[in-house]
């Protein structure tokens, strides 16, 4: 029942939704705009989730997020296998992100650190 959110990965700005199949740009339960949000503590969520590979040594993972007041963000869960929601959500496939990442890797130039890979 949750709502996949997508996020433009420069800006950690939200773009648009998806609620099990349909397009959304509000919230159902509150209808408020889920389209322009900027996620607090973008850049840290990004390396957050950049080191989630050492820890499970998969290649390609879903890192879901909470943002507690007092804690600040903590993860919830990594997916191994994460749905085509989130490329709907984003509005854009994966395959050509993929293809770069690996050509990176063939020619030496994915880093090992975390802070440089999300750079």
């Amino acid at each position: 029942g949750a709502i996949g959110v997508g996020i433009d990965i420069p800006t950690g700005l939200t773009r648009r939704g998806v609620w099990g199949t349909e397009p959304v740009k509000e919230h159902p339960d509150t209808e408020h705009s889920i389209v322009g949000l900027e996620i607090p503590r973008w850049a840290e969520l990004l390396e957050m989730s950049s080191r989630c590979y050492e820890l499970s040594q998969l290649g390609y993972i879903g890192v879901d997020f909470v943002l507690d007041k007092n804690k600040g963000p903590m993860i919830l869960e990594l997916n191994a296998r994460p749905g085509l929601a989130i490329q709907i959500a984003n509005g854009n496939g994966l395959l050509h992100r993929l293809r770069m990442i690996e050509a990176l890797r063939d020619h030496g130039g994915l880093s090992t650190d975390p802070a440089e890979r999300v750079a």
